[in-house]
Order: structure tokens, then C-alpha cells, then sequence
């Protein structure tokens, strides 16, 4: 178990004495969830549905239509990430500096992915917000929050859409649990633009994650790496999802004043002194 792990590895690079295939055995012997055809069962607007570059949309703002099932269903998704990342021991031979980076720049992206594997599809309704003209005419407050707005959480109704659109598409793939698993494994190995201690390491896990990827849809699709790529490219547009409309959108409620940064590396066992 990650808590049982000596307090010397997080600040240790491991590439040295890493095995070829770590990441593989692990993705590969953790049980999988019953595969679903999603997008047999998916066929809607949300296709058609796309930002046409209006600046209105950016203004917009959203919330839950079912807040209460709605988060619930959020909250198992991202605990099923965190023991997906706690199963890994590959994650925890990196130095704790390095975990910190990987968590914060790539949990929203991961926990897209995940609810593009359990299904989870919601509703929304708009706000709209009085402007500061009505509120001065009727002599309201102008700090004061509508009704609407104070009980429910708000996010951009564009990077709302963003976010559905590209469920819409994972589940129009159809894809199977070993490729979640895959998936999983590139995204939380992105070390994007950061400086890591043990970037070759990182590096290294996310290629294996990248060619087991590549290998399995080669085997089960004939050979059709156009899959591949398009997978690719759906798990690139992943990292142009706004975090902070994710943590506002689902998490607010439950985490109080508590940011979900904090939530997240304490759940893992990431615990730097200044945190």
C-alpha cells in the first residue's frame, strides 16, 4: 500500500531500477468493470452541439439541474481515480515534488476520462443574472448573490459544453475498460510543459502507456491505428478543460471551503509541510 512506503522513496528518483513493464502489470492485473456500449445508448443533440466562437457563451453561466445526484455520482468518480493512482507504485517512486505537479496539472483530465467510463451524463440549466441596472432601478444589493446563484453552484456554460462534448465523443468510441486503463496511465504520466526531478522516468512510464495503447488496439481492431490516433487526440483536447468550472461545478457543495488541490494530495498520501 502507498501508506507503507518508506518516506526516503518520494524524495528518490526510481528510473534506475525500474522495470520495463511496471506500469503495464499493474494496469493490466487491476480488475476491470463489465464493458458498456455507451454509445448505443447515446445518440443525442449534444453532437451537434458546439461553442461557435460567440463570446456570449463565455458569459453564460450554468448549474447542475439535479445538483445532489449529480455530485454523488462525481465524488465515486474521482474516488475510483484516486485508488486507480494509489494502486500504482510507479506513481509513488517519483519525489513527492514531482506527485504534487502530476496531480495538480492532470486530475481534471483524468477525472473527464472517468466519467466518460461510468456514464455519467448530466443536465443543466442557465442562470441568468440581473444586471447592475435592474439591481440599482429595484434597489438591490449589489453584492448580494440571486437566489438561484447562492444555492447552486456556476461554471461557464462554455466549458460545461466543452466538457460534454467531449463525453459524447469517448462514448461514440465505445471504448473498452483496458483502454481506459491506457488511458489512465498517459494521462497521469504527463509532464507537460513542468520541469520534473525524474522527467526521463515520467517520460518512460507514459510511453509504455502510450505503445500497450497502441499494441491493444492493433490486436483487437485489426490494425486500425486511425483509432489510435483519434484516441490520442480526444485525450490532448482533455488538458483544455477548465479545472477550476469542475471544482466549482461538482465539488463545491461537498468540500466547503476546502480546495480540492488540498482534498486530493492528502487522499494520496502527498502531504509537503507547507500543504
Amino acid at each position: 500500500m502507498a501508506a507503507e512506503i518508506s518516506a526516503a522513496k518520494f524524495g528518490k528518483c526510481q528510473s534506475e531500477t525500474h522495470r520495463a513493464n511496471s506500469i503495464l502489470y499493474q494496469i493490466l492485473n487491476r480488475e476491470h468493470g463489465s464493458e458498456t456500449k455507451w454509445h448505443q445508448q447515446y445518440s443525442g443533440p449534444y453532437h451537434s452541439t458546439r461553442s461557435k466562437g460567440c463570446s456570449c457563451m463565455d458569459r453564460r453561466r450554468v448549474v447542475l439541474k439535479t445538483p445532489e445526484a449529480t455530485c454523488r455520482r462525481a465524488s465515486e468518480v474521482l474516488l475510483k481515480t484516486l485508488t486507480f493512482i494509489r494502486n500504482l507504485p510507479s506513481f509513488y517512486h517519483v519525489p513527492w515534488e514531482d506527485q504534487l505537479v502530476l496531480i495538480q496539472q492532470n486530475w481534471a483530465p483524468l477525472f473527464v476520462l472517468g466519467m466518460a467510463q461510468e456514464g455519467v451524463d448530466f443536465d443543466l440549466k442557465e442562470i441568468s443574472a440581473p444586471s447592475l441596472l435592474k439591481k440599482i432601478l429595484l434597489n438591490q444589493s449589489l453584492t448580494a448573490n440571486n437566489d438561484l446563484g447562492s444555492s447552486s453552484l456556476q461554471a461557464s456554460s462554455a466549458e460545461v459544453q466543452k466538457m460534454k462534448n467531449l463525453l459524447w465523443k469517448f462514448w461514440d468510441l465505445d471504448i473498452s475498460a483496458k483502454e481506459y486503463a491506457y488511458l489512465k496511465g498517459i494521462i497521469l504520466f504527463n509532464s507537460g510543459c513542468h520541469v520534473l526531478k525524474c522527467l526521463p522516468y515520467v517520460q518512460t512510464l507514459q510511453q509504455e502507456a502510450q505503445q500497450a495503447l497502441m499494441e491493444y488496439i492493433s490486436t483487437m481492431f485489426h490494425r486500425n491505428l486511425g483509432r489510435f490516433a483519434w484516441i490520442l487526440q480526444l485525450i490532448a483536447s482533455l488538458q483544455d478543460i477548465d479545472a477550476d468550472a469542475i471544482e466549482e461545478l461538482f465539488f463545491r457543495p461537498i468540500l466547503g471551503e476546502v480546495t480540492l488541490n488540498v482534498f486530493l494530495l492528502e487522499t494520496l498520501y502527498i502531504k509537503p509541510d507547507w500543504v
